[in-house]
């Protein structure tokens, strides 16, 4: 245990952001949580009632409209770091000479249950990106998600994904009685959220066939000089891949 321990903190690595001067961690080891941390999380172990959660279950579609209407473009700053951390977004688009705007299909569908070859023909994606995508779905249907992407995913093409860690910085401001489940928290709007761990991600992933290339912890710090406060942001950055077809 101590051998494996040493091992994936040697796998961590420190990088210095360019952005804010703030740290930034990546590797496998999950943040450490001060004793009054670990101690608030351990005394917070009341759940939502089932009658509240799947009230919020069926209103999910509806609490995420309302917050996509009430913060609009301005809530969303462009960090400019997607073609930072993954380089296919920006090879993908100048690569292709058919790439235009007027060409892109929209569309609009909910991946838990819609099927994506209605839109999209199978085995024909180079690249899907899951960014702050799967927090927001119950954990009991993440593997609809992977499954429904599998299906129209290239074989030898990734899914790009970046989302909520374990001990993130939000996770740690839910106050008591906003607990779905093991890591599943709600907000005050009905929106929910789910914050990953590691193991997990992986599991999900790999139970619906895909194979992992990049799975680790992004760990930095989001500081605001104005007030000087520097908080803890926690995010989980992976690669999983659609293996090709075995002959």
């Amino acid at each position: 245990m101590f051998q494996e321990k040493a091992l994936a903190n040697c796998l961590d690595t420190v990088t210095t952001s360019t952005e804010d001067g703030a740290f930034q961690k990546k590797g496998h080891s999950a943040r450490i949580l001060s004793p009054e941390e670990a101690e608030r999380l351990a005394k917070d172990q009341v759940l939502v009632s089932e009658f509240k959660q799947l009230k919020l279950e069926k209103e999910a579609q509806k609490n995420w409209d309302l917050f996509y209407k009430r913060n609009s473009t301005n809530f969303f700053k462009d960090r400019h770091w997607t073609t930072r951390e993954f380089e296919e977004l920006k090879a993908c688009r100048e690569k292709n000479a058919l790439y235009s705007t007027e060409r892109c299909n929209v569309f609009q569908c909910d991946l838990t249950k819609d099927d994506l070859l209605d839109n999209i023909p199978a085995d024909s994606v180079d690249v899907v990106t899951l960014i702050f995508v799967l927090s927001a779905i119950h954990p009991d249907k993440m593997h609809l998600v992977l499954k429904n992407i599998y299906k129209v995913l290239k074989p030898g093409k990734c899914v790009l994904f970046r989302d909520y860690g374990l001990y993130d910085h939000a996770m740690l401001r839910f106050k008591s009685g906003s607990k779905l489940g093991e890591n599943f928290y709600v907000r005050q709007d009905g929106t929910r959220s789910y914050f990953f761990t590691e193991e997990f991600l992986s599991q999900l992933f790999k139970a619906e066939g895909y194979e992992q290339v990049v799975n680790e912890y992004v760990q930095r710090e989001t500081v605001n000089r104005k007030e000087d406060l520097r908080v803890p942001r926690v995010f989980l950055q992976s690669k999983f891949q659609k293996p090709f077809s075995k002959t």
